[in-house]
């Protein structure tokens, strides 16, 4: 167990040591509620300050397909959340590709506001050569996205956990805690759960943060895999 801001010293520390000849390009993956969010931008921040290095800061929320483009499943399911709410070929093609060998460094952060029913008006910007973007979203091993990643770190709780932050947090904006609760029950754990046992996440990824209690995290670093796009811790 440490104390926030040594976890988050450690996870820049190894995030400046990943030498690529293009932006490192870092996931912070986790089901909803983890806590991914506000750790990739405490972690956008900590690195900032220390190498005065461009940051490219990217939520994968911003890149769900429209509705009414999600018809294979009924879309309220917990398949249609897993299988269709992103766009991977947006996130590839307009992210992750272009910060990656050979890519031109031209980028859009996001595309649709996180409903994805209005569509953003995201300026494609150039970003440095050593520039570093720290990305955070949910489902972002899944292998339409895993070969781009540079730097997979896993924000890890229990489903109980997700449960109770995510009801009391979403219970602002829907018609009560209940329902919160329900949609929860009903959608997002079950399509989560589809994904940590199809891909196991927490078991690939680099680092893991254990976030059950955010003011003490604790950070676990994976024995990288051997090859020239193995991570360089």
């Amino acid at each position: 167990m440490g104390d926030r801001a040594e976890v988050l010293g450690e996870l820049a520390d190894v995030v400046l040591a990943v030498g690529r000849g293009h932006p490192v390009r870092v996931g912070v993956d986790g089901c909803s509620a983890a806590g991914k969010t506000t750790l990739a931008d405490e972690l956008a921040e900590v690195v900032r300050r220390r190498s005065n290095r461009e940051i490219v800061r990217a939520e994968i929320d911003y890149f769900k397909r429209a509705p009414e483009l999600r018809t294979a499943y009924p879309i309220d399911s917990a398949e249609s959340y897993y299988f269709e709410v992103y766009d991977y070929d947006a996130i590839r093609e307009r992210l992750l590709r272009p910060l990656g060998p050979g890519g031109d460094r031209r980028y859009t952060a996001g595309l649709r506001d996180s409903s994805a029913r209005t569509v953003l008006d995201s300026p494609v910007q150039t970003a440095a050569k050593d520039a570093i973007l720290v990305a955070d979203g949910a489902f972002l091993q899944r292998s339409e996205l895993d070969a781009f990643w540079d730097l997979r770190i896993y924000v890890d709780v229990s489903f109980e956990t997700v449960l109770r932050r995510g009801a009391a947090r979403d219970a602002a904006w829907m018609d009560s805690s209940a329902a919160a609760e329900e949609r929860y029950r009903n959608r997002y754990i079950p399509g989560e759960q589809l994904y940590v046992d199809q891909v196991r996440p927490a078991e690939r990824a680099d680092l893991i943060v254990n976030n059950e209690d955010p003011a003490n995290p604790i950070l676990t670093r994976r024995q990288p895999a051997d090859g020239p796009d193995a991570p360089r811790l």
